[in-house]
């Protein structure tokens, strides 16, 4: 069966693979010869970039563009080693593929941290670079095994997380650029370690650039205009780069204003100039296949993987193992003059920089070399992973003084992520695990629990047999055969929204699945896969019978159209079939889960309700969510469990925000947690007990819900997306997070030093107990040629405080940390304004206020008369952003009655001509208006039918009656781009 399109622009791990190619495998694998320890780029002593010119000169043309593949072979006549890119590590190492089974995945066990959301939950960068030694992990790893497990590690994404249904939330940071840069640069340096000349590990930053969307993925372009792209998507990747805490990027699947990510020019023109460092920039997995597949960006291979290596690739990651077709479509390119080896030595370059870096070519391998597998899973691991899981909860609410908990109460612990840990797509395997239960169970002198789901057996109502799971511990096929309901005949049904649920069988505790594309198997340990096959609907009829309906991934791509129904086979196995050709069953319950749990509540002093999501399930990799509810089942047991006692405590265990506006009116203490690995029961015990005073803060905005603008449009400002420019009131603000104790801000100050403004406040536990307090700084600026945000984060630092005690922080803004990006100019501008300074424990919060006037300049008003790019207007409605060609630039496409505006244009001088650079398939015109889309005609530009959207001439008209300073419109008629213009007079 091939592979459908939507695989192959995915990660590298496969449920389904081909046969090994052995060949490929050999040449892979063998050991290398010894080579001359006398070389001189095996001499450490040498400064790095003779290292690498020496080694440069030796190789063949063949052996250089072999190191282009993710799987780089070894050189057995050098001595060299096999090298590859790709260990996933985003929250502990996570997996990599074997490169001796055709890329097959080899999950790693080892300490699993909370999810990104989660690391940086914790506002706490010197936290994050602890955590982020997970490159000792991986060199322990790699010491382990150095075949399967490499030392370039593809973390951690640094893509802004604007819209929460983006299905990856879970991988990102922020919404914020600033606190997204602040980890990634702590994440980063953890990973590469202390040493200045060397790597324990090489972090990639994914995936560049403006990464917040699964549906369409590889075919949606993200159009940014050039303040949105510097000032918003940029910046986190400008910050870890330009620190040094990254050694590469790796190119998103989407396009960026019409061109596709992996071809970006920005990759050599600006990303490389924020570090003098060599960087080793890779592509996406199976994304150069693209090109020319889903995209079709170019028509040949040839001319796509040039094009990449011409834009700043280094590294070609696709066709798994097999590295033959990017050898290919190299040296084609080459013989076809669309490459040079000059541009393969650069490349080359970039990746040998790296991997000198790592210490590879040093006759003792460098300092980390002698890390072994011991690290893994380590003791001082767990203990961190607790820690860190324990910093990084947020107590979103907390009334009538029910947190913290007291030990010598009842509790009752319940809900469907009660006594459980989901792992994800880019987690790695746990080796033991702490579930809420375990950690309260801990702590409480007496605990009953539920997991609140329903316990179900379905009846065909033909026959009168039940579901039977078969007789193998480890799972078989299910069949209708028994006629009463025992133990092997029961389900439980977990709730995961919008009609999705699981089934896990009572008989085994393991989950039903799609077992080879056919029948229905209980042999799941969790939802989890690139396909998960574990979804299923139970869609109710109007005789109150029901129909069983696979929700997996067929559904999703259609692989089989109207096929998802189950039906008895004749020998009673279940099957898939048309809904009309489905069998109706009678589902009947044998134990309701909402009454166990209000049960278990009533008894207690204490109810635990444990809610939250399926990582494979609600939004992951190539699924977004399509809206932000908790699931419907899931909040019906938090409101009978409330109803059943008042002294009810949510903990909301998910991976992004979440709609639970009944659950904030009502319910008085709600905690969250993302998934947080191994030790979350401890965890969350810390802090529900009040051993760990809570004082994470949420990173992202939590939306009261209704609708959201469109997932696909990336203008922030325009669309007045996140805490930066939404206006209206949130669930939950960012930077939002409360304390078991109270903290009191005094004494601002503000003080101009040179170029950088110092901002000091006094902080002072006021409670009694010793807590953690995130004092955040914000500013505004009040008067700008531009719009500006509402507010934006400047500075923050996480303190901790004993009870009375009081500290002054103290923070540096320079200057330049308020500069805009000037369109008129194309550079970034301080403007002289007066700015408010705000310090809080929250966006929302702001405790002490200052004002400082900042002397920038005044932007002069628009000077048309130089040919300025389309693309810098100040406003716009209905164009797209689009390619001027396919190597570099950026246009404006219109249609008829789309417009741009260029704000503040000096027309003093009366000019009398236009001319633009236009191009167009049909024709049109553009005309030129003054003050609004429908004001003043000055001018219309006749577009000639130019025959290609990439052929551009130069299109002009006369002018007439313009003055003074106006706002200048361009009303598009017809189907039409221009990629640039100029007003002149004579």
């Amino acid at each position: 069966m091939p592979l459908p399109r939507p695989l192959r622009a995915m990660p590298l791990r496969r449920p389904l693979r081909r046969a090994p190619r052995v060949t490929l495998v050999l040449a892979l694998t063998a050991a290398p010869a010894r080579a001359d320890a006398d070389l001189p780029f095996r001499d450490p002593t040498l400064p790095l970039a003779q290292r690498i010119d020496d080694l440069l000169g030796r190789l063949t043309l063949d052996e250089k563009i072999s190191l282009l593949h993710q799987y780089q072979p070894p050189i057995e006549r050098l001595g060299i080693k096999s090298f590859k890119t790709g260990t996933e590590a985003l929250h502990g190492v996570a997996w990599s593929t074997d490169v001796t089974d055709n890329g097959a995945v080899v999950t790693a066990n080892g300490t699993v941290f909370p999810q990104a959301v989660g690391l940086a939950s914790t506002w706490d960068p010197e936290l994050n670079q602890r955590v982020g030694t997970v490159g000792e992990e991986a060199r322990g790893f790699h010491a382990q095994n150095p075949v399967v497990w490499g030392l370039n590690l593809w973390a951690p994404v640094v893509n802004l997380l604007r819209d929460p249904r983006w299905g990856r939330n879970e991988e990102g940071y922020s919404e914020d650029p600033l606190l997204t840069g602040a980890i990634a640069i702590a994440y980063g340096s953890g990973i590469q370690g202390d040493d200045p000349d060397h790597l324990r590990a090489a972090p990639t930053l994914k995936h560049y650039l403006a990464n917040n969307n699964e549906i369409r993925r590889d075919t949606t372009s993200s159009n940014l205009p050039p303040r949105v792209k510097h000032e918003y998507y940029e910046a986190p990747f400008r910050a870890a780069i330009t620190a040094g805490a990254a050694t590469g990027v790796m190119t998103a699947y989407n396009l960026v204003n019409g061109r596709p990510a992996t071809v970006n020019p920005d990759l050599n023109d600006t990303v490389r100039t924020w570090t003098d460092r060599d960087l080793l920039n890779v592509t996406d997995a199976g994304a150069p296949n693209n090109l020319v597949g889903s995209q079709a960006y170019f028509a040949t291979l040839a001319e796509a993987d040039a094009a990449a290596l011409k834009a700043g690739i280094d590294s070609f990651t696709t066709d798994e193992t097999n590295s033959a077709p990017t050898i290919t479509a190299i040296k084609t390119a080459l013989s076809q003059g669309l490459l040079t080896e000059q541009d393969i030595d650069t490349a080359v370059r970039h990746i040998l920089g790296i991997r000198f870096r790592l210490g590879e070519f040093d006759p003792d391998g460098g300092p980390y070399a002698k890390i072994t597998p011991d690290v893994i899973d380590s003791p001082a691991h767990r203990r961190l992973a607790r820690e860190t899981a324990a910093k990084a909860m947020v107590l979103l609410k907390n009334e009538r003084g029910t947190l913290p908990l007291d030990p010598g109460k009842k509790v009752a612990v319940v809900g469907p992520l009660a006594d459980v840990l989901y792992t994800d797509w880019y987690s790695g395997r746990p080796t033991y695990q702490v579930t809420p239960l375990d950690g309260i169970r801990e702590r409480a002198a007496s605990v009953t629990s539920s997991e609140g789901v329903d316990r179900v057996a379905f009846k065909d109502l033909a026959t009168g047999q039940v579901h039977h799971r078969g007789e193998r511990p480890e799972g078989a096929d299910l069949r209708l055969s028994a006629t009463t309901i025992g133990e092997t005949e029961q389900f439980d049904v977990f709730d995961w929204g919008q009609g999705i649920v699981t089934l896990r069988s009572v008989a085994n505790g393991k989950y039903v699945s799609r077992a080879n594309w056919s029948t229905l198997v209980n042999n799941a340990d969790q939802p989890s896969g690139w396909f998960v096959q574990e979804q299923f609907k139970l869609e109710e009829q109007d005789d109150g019978s029901y129909l069983i309906r696979y929700a997996g991934y067929e559904t999703a791509y259609d692989w089989f159209g109207p096929n998802t129904y189950v039906k008895a086979a004749p020998d009673g196995t279940l099957t898939l079939t048309t809904a009309g050709d489905a069998t109706r069953f009678a589902k009947e319950v044998v134990r309701s889960g909402i009454d166990d749990a209000v049960a278990k509540a009533k008894e207690a002093d204490v109810a635990v309700v444990v809610v939250g999501s399926m990582p494979f399930i609600n939004g992951r990799e190539d699924h977004d969510r399509t809206d932000m509810n908790l699931a419907e089942g899931q909040e019906a047991l938090v409101k009978a469990v409330f109803n059943a006692n008042p002294r009810t405590v949510v903990v909301l265990e998910n991976s992004y925000p979440t709609t639970i506006n009944w659950i904030d009116e009502h319910v008085p203490a709600i905690l969250w947690t993302t998934h947080a690995g191994a030790e979350t029961g401890n965890a969350l015990a810390d802090v529900l007990y009040g051993d760990v005073n809570p004082a994470g803060r949420l990173t992202q905005t939590w939306y009261l819900g209704g609708r959201l603008p469109d997932i696909l449009d990336y203008d922030i400002v325009q669309r007045d997306r996140t805490y930066l420019y939404f206006k209206g009131t949130p669930l939950y603000p960012f930077g939002h997070g409360l304390s078991y104790t109270t903290f009191r801000y005094q004494g601002l100050r503000v003080a101009e030093k040179g170029d950088a403004y110092e901002v000091s406040v006094r902080v002072t536990n006021t409670g009694h107990r010793a807590g953690d307090e995130v004092v955040q700084v914000y500013t505004h600026q009040r008067t700008s040629r531009v719009k500006q945000p509402v507010k934006q984060l400047r500075a923050f630092q996480r303190i901790t405080l004993a009870p009375g005690q009081s500290k002054t922080v103290t923070f540096t803004i320079r200057k330049a940390d308020l500069a805009l990006w000037d369109v008129t100019r194309n550079k970034w501008t301080v403007e002289t304004s007066a700015h408010d300074v705000m310090v809080g424990a929250s966006s929302a919060d702001i405790r002490q206020r200052a004002t400082i006037h900042v002397k920038g300049e005044r932007i002069p008003d628009r000077d048309l008369s130089v040919p300025t790019r389309a693309i810098d207007f100040d406003g716009y409605s209905g164009v797209e952003l689009v390619d001027e060609t396919k190597a570099r630039g950026d246009a404006v496409a219109g249609s008829t009655g789309d417009w741009i505006v260029f704000k503040d244009v000096d027309l003093k001088r009366r000019p009398s001509r236009v001319t633009a650079g236009v191009a167009s398939t049909s024709g049109g015109s553009i005309e030129l208006r003054l003050g609004s889309p429908k004001g003043k005609l000055i001018a219309t530009v006749p577009v000639a039918a130019t025959g290609d959207v990439y052929r551009y001439e130069t299109a002009a008209a006369r002018v007439t009656g313009p003055s003074g300073v106006k706002d200048l419109y361009l009303v598009f008629q017809g189907d039409v781009r221009i990629k640039d213009l100029s007003l002149t007079s004579g």
